[in-house]
């Protein structure tokens, strides 16, 4: 088989991060991100053919078109004429196209077999060397030439099968536009986008893509960012707006800044992270790989043993071909590709629905959620919040109370922080500025102390009627601490996502629990999640009790978190999985999380959920299968029940349907309803 079956020799044994570059695209024939830095998505028990990192093929051909199909096609071609000449009693020219026939097909995976075999490492292509040699010393030419054309079309086709997994990641990559209009003092130019550097300013017109991502500076328009966050809506978007690469313009022209180079958006990180994700095995992965590892060298002992014991009891040369039976029979290719064909296929569709599951083993265990945890503020709401109500002790101004909590909260990534800037008449400067995760934020302004924060960690002293009426009214109340002092409470409001009771309800047809978890006061909690439909609601959580309540979840059942916050950061870490919300998260949630979402429709979760659950369940088909073609084929070959081109067919064949019911876990979830 592939590379991306066995992976290559000089490779490391662990994944490492790396930045993808736009004119070299890492995506091999064998749908393994093979470079110099790459790694194996399985090891060596799978078939070994010799195919090395670097054979790119940036465009899968049609397989009418595809030269890796000739060797596979010159042979069938000449078996099946050289059968036909057999039948007619051409014994000669039937012999000769048997071994022309053998021959092309063995010239797939002899040499690789070969190398690898020099290298001290074995593979399932060197049972097949072995097993057509020994037939073709019996005289079984035909039957090794059989072998031959089937084990070569079974690794062509794994070859395309893997091939075809990874192309949701080419394709990504093909969002970006070879060449883009910069906007220069001496008027606009024309650079390929790898050479597109941060704060360079884009000018992209109606109907184009943007190459890398960027805030818009000058012009108004709607945005498509289907292809990347999965959003089915366009966004309007104006100065200040961000724009992610790989969005298509609307129908006015955009004046964009970009924030990132034109080899580093988050397109080619979100590749980054898939290709990394296929090379960290998951539970299956690992468990197929401890089965098929030390089945090649098994299997060779047996079928040595089997000849050696056989011909001391018996006619030799009927030992020794049931030998060669038996390597055939107990090869473990199929189990050996059982699972990475189905991850590759799965975590590639679901990076092309904006969710990015950053390992196999992360998708595993998505699939076995029954508990969904999730956050409050910029998670089930809109992430917008606004100031509706600002109330202050005697003799203190409104916006004196707005403008020293701006001051503190000018470097705070957290959504409320916004809201109290978007409200300021005017932003003050701010020392000392540490964020207390959970509770608030405190500084020095004009040289006093300020502190700003929840009602838990500041007590609104005079102004606690003030703060039980905001809250009572679905606020999250705000409270302005000056020198010791009390001077303001500020209730803001951040209205729930439109899709988030439908998310809820798709998630509990679906047979899993969902939990919200928030460091809001209780009230405004059961406020908000009553619009949602859920009642089971932790309110006023510190990171800590976040990180305890989804462990004591996941003791029942495994759980997922869902958040976008600093706060979140340890319950995303604690939790079965973590899914951080991308697109608006910050970084330490992004970091922490297992998935990350890079649009923020919430129905994208219970999507995810079900691709994950279906593909667990391909696997475990996969498995199984490969297993018990093994199991029955096994003694039927050693009884002599079955002979070599019985075996060759049966095996090839079941190799085939694994590939085939791999590729079936590319089916995109259903992340949304009517």
């Amino acid at each position: 088989m592939s590379a991306g079956c066995c992976g290559d020799d000089d490779q490391p044994a662990t994944p490492t991060p790396r930045r993808l570059t736009l004119d070299r695209p890492r995506v091999t024939s064998a749908g393994c991100c093979a470079s110099d830095d790459a790694v194996p998505v399985t090891d060596d028990a799978c078939c070994g053919d010799g195919v090395q990192p670097g054979d790119e093929h940036p465009v899968r051909p049609p397989w009418w078109r595809d030269p890796a199909l000739l060797p596979s096609a010159a042979a069938g071609v000449l078996l099946a004429v050289a059968l036909g000449l057999d039948r007619a009693g051409h014994g000669t020219p039937a012999l000769v196209l048997h071994g022309c026939a053998l021959l092309a097909g063995a010239s797939t995976f002899v040499p690789g077999a070969g190398r690898r075999l020099v290298r001290g490492r074995l593979g399932v292509g060197l049972l097949m060397t072995i097993a057509a040699t020994g037939a073709v010393l019996l005289g079984h030419v035909a039957e090794a030439a059989a072998l031959a054309f089937l084990f070569s079309l079974a690794e062509t086709l794994e070859d395309r099968a893997m091939d075809r997994a990874t192309e949701g990641l080419r394709a990504l990559l093909r969002l970006i536009p070879d060449r883009v209009r910069l906007s220069r003092l001496g008027g606009d130019v024309v650079v390929p986008a790898a050479e597109v550097r941060e704060l360079d300013v884009l000018v992209v017109g109606a109907g184009e893509r943007v190459a890398t991502d960027g805030v818009v500076v000058a012009g108004r328009s709607s945005i498509d960012t289907s292809a990347v966050t999965g959003e089915s809506v366009p966004v309007e978007v104006g100065p200040g707006d961000a724009v992610p690469a790989g969005a298509v313009n609307g129908s006015a022209t955009l004046q964009i800044e970009a924030t990132a180079d034109g080899r580093d958006s988050s397109l080619t990180q979100i590749v980054a992270l898939v290709e990394q994700a296929h090379a960290r095995k998951g539970e299956r992965a690992r468990l197929a790989d401890r089965i098929a590892r030390p089945l090649v060298p098994a299997v060779l002992v047996v079928a040595a043993l089997v000849a050696v014991v056989g011909s001391l009891l018996g006619d030799p040369t009927t030992w020794v071909e049931r030998a060669l039976v038996v390597l055939v029979a107990a090869s473990p290719c199929a189990l050996a590709i059982a699972v990475p064909v189905t991850v590759i296929s799965a975590i590639g569709s679901a990076s092309t629905s904006g969710v990015v599951i950053r390992s196999g083993e992360a998708f595993e265990r998505l699939g076995t959620v029954r508990t969904v945890a999730v956050d409050k503020t910029g998670t089930l709401t809109r992430n917008q919040p606004q100031v509706v109500e600002v109330r202050t002790a005697p003799g203190v101004e409104r916006d004196r109370v707005l403008r020293l909590a701006a001051a503190v909260e000018g470097t705070s990534t957290h959504p409320l922080a916004a809201a109290l800037l978007a409200a300021a008449p005017g932003v003050l400067g701010a020392t000392d500025v540490v964020e207390e995760a959970g509770l608030g934020v405190r500084g020095t302004v004009d040289g006093s102390r300020v502190r700003v924060g929840h009602v838990r960690w500041i007590a609104p002293g005079g102004l606690a009627d003030a703060a039980d009426a905001l809250a009572g009214a679905g606020m999250t109340v705000v409270v302005v601490e000056v020198d010791s002092r009390v001077e303001g409470v500020v209730g803001i409001r951040d209205e729930l996502r439109p899709e988030a009771a439908k998310m809820v309800r798709m998630l509990r047809e679906s047979g899993t629990d969902v939990v919200m978890l928030t460091g809001d006061n209780t009230r405004t909690a059961r406020a908000i999640a009553a619009r949602a439909g859920i009642t089971d609601v932790r309110a006023e959580q510190l990171p800590r009790d976040k990180a305890a309540a989804v462990e004591a979840l996941d003791a029942g059942r495994p759980t997922a978190m869902v958040g976008d916050g600093i706060n979140d950061a340890p319950a995303l870490a604690t939790a079965t999985v973590g899914i951080a919300m991308g697109a608006t998260g910050s970084a330490a949630a992004v970091e922490a999380a297992d998935v990350a979402f890079t649009g923020t429709d919430l129905r994208l979760i219970p999507g995810a959920l079900l691709h994950a659950r279906r593909g667990r369940a391909l696997m475990t088909a996969n498995i199984g299968l490969a297993l018990a073609i093994i199991v029955v084929l096994f003694p039927l070959a050693l009884l002599g029940v079955v002979g070599l081109a019985g075996v060759v067919l049966v095996h090839e064949v079941a190799e085939v349907v694994v590939i085939l019911n791999g590729l079936r876990a590319a089916r995109r979830p259903r992340a949304r309803t009517p």
